[in-house]
C-alpha cells in the first residue's frame, strides 16, 4: 500500500474491434485487478460513430469510476499495461479502429500535463460518448478548466449515440 489517500478517478473505455462488448467486459475485469485500486461503478454502454476515419465499425464506449491510492502516472501506467494485456495494437492511423482503449479522463481535482499524460483528458469535453456515460456516474463532477459534467453534456450533440 502506498500510504496515499484514496482518490477518485474516471476512466474511459472504448472498443470497435473483436467483439466490443467482450472487450469492455475484459477491460472492466482488468480495472478490478489494478493494485491499490477499487472499481466503484461502470456506466451503461453507448454505441457511437468513430471520431476518426469513417470506414471503420462503430465504437462501444463507457466510463468507469475507481478509487485509487496510486498517483496519476502510476494509474496511467497500469491502464497502458492493461491495454497490452488485453491485446491492444496501436491503430495504423490516428483515431483508427482499436480493440481496446483505456483513457484516464479525470484524476481527483488534479490538472496534469506531461508528455504522455494530460488530465483532464484534453478532448473529453467535446465527446458525447464520454460525457453521456460520465454524466450517469457524476453529473455534478467539476472538470478543471471546463465546468460541470452535466453542463458539458448539454453542450454536445449525442445524435449518433445508441444505448447498448
Amino acid at each position: 500500500m502506498t500510504g496515499r489517500s484514496w482518490t477518485p478517478a474516471f476512466v474511459g473505455l472504448g472498443s470497435n474491434l473483436d467483439d466490443p462488448p467482450r472487450q469492455l467486459d475484459a477491460a472492466t475485469a482488468a480495472l478490478e485487478r489494478i493494485p491499490d485500486t477499487r472499481l466503484v461503478a461502470v456506466a451503461r454502454r453507448y454505441g457511437s460513430d468513430p471520431v476518426g476515419p469513417a470506414d471503420q465499425p462503430r465504437f462501444l464506449n463507457t466510463v468507469a469510476v475507481v478509487l485509487t491510492r496510486l498517483g496519476a502516472p502510476a494509474l496511467h501506467a497500469a491502464l497502458r499495461a492493461a491495454e497490452v494485456e488485453l491485446g491492444k495494437v496501436p491503430p495504423a492511423v490516428r483515431f483508427g479502429p482499436r480493440r481496446i482503449d483505456l483513457d484516464l479522463l479525470v484524476f481527483g481535482a488534479e490538472v496534469i500535463q506531461f508528455a504522455d499524460l494530460e488530465v483532464p483528458h484534453p478532448r473529453m469535453h467535446e465527446r458525447a460518448f464520454v460525457l453521456y456515460p460520465l454524466a450517469e456516474l457524476a453529473p455534478d463532477l467539476w472538470i478543471p478548466g471546463r465546468g460541470r459534467v452535466a453542463r458539458l453534456k448539454a453542450a454536445v450533440r449525442g445524435d449518433d449515440l445508441t444505448l447498448q
